[in-house]
């Protein structure tokens, strides 16, 4: 089972002051590794870009910062797909193209897009690793008006999901894992 790593929503956009404080300020560099060790071995990487319908949103294609953030931007040759939706499998062909790998997740927000993702990759089948560290989110008011940090939305989120939709990691983790079960070749697809 070849790994594919699946970056979603590290545009531009999600450095917007109008979200918050966020979380995690080394998610990018942790994602960078990722992106350095999934390139050298040659093995597939998919770039999931929001493109938002909403009139008013950052995400929404033509605007400056719909653009890939540049510290983990595609490369010539690495897929790139647009989404409209939360989860990438829903308006995207991602599914088909990552069919039969374990998938390999990073991005943005831990608690939307992230988790619709990987919950939906985890109901059609998938085995999913999450990279906790290569994630972030922001700061929110919970249902019962209680305001909680981007710490405990993130932490809870991940908790939400490890076990029954993926297995929560670290970077390192992931990378020692990825070493060890799928040694890097660059006859991988």
């Amino acid at each position: 089972m070849n790994p594919a790593l699946v970056l979603i929503d590290l545009q531009l956009a999600i450095d917007d002051p109008s979200w918050g404080l966020r979380n995690n300020s080394g998610a990018e560099a942790n994602v960078g590794l990722l992106l350095s060790h999934w390139r050298r071995s040659g093995w597939l990487i998919v770039h999931i870009r929001h493109d938002s319908r909403e009139p008013n949103s950052k995400y929404r294609p033509g605007q400056p910062l719909h653009a890939f953030k540049p510290e983990t931007a595609p490369l010539a040759g690495e897929t790139v797909l647009g989404k409209t939706t939360c989860s990438a499998f829903f308006s995207t062909d991602l599914a088909e193209r990552v069919a039969g790998r374990l998938l390999v997740i990073a991005g943005v927000i831990t608690n939307n897009s992230v988790e619709a993702t990987v919950r939906s990759a985890g109901d059609l089948g998938f085995a999913v690793n999450l990279a906790h560290d290569g994630c972030f989110t922001f700061g929110k008011r919970d249902w019962f008006g209680v305001e909680r940090t981007a710490d405990e939305v993130h932490g809870m989120t991940l908790s939400n999901l490890d076990g029954e939709y993926c297995r929560v990691l670290s970077t390192s983790e992931i990378l020692c894992a990825a070493e060890t079960y799928f040694p890097s070749s660059p006859s991988l697809p």
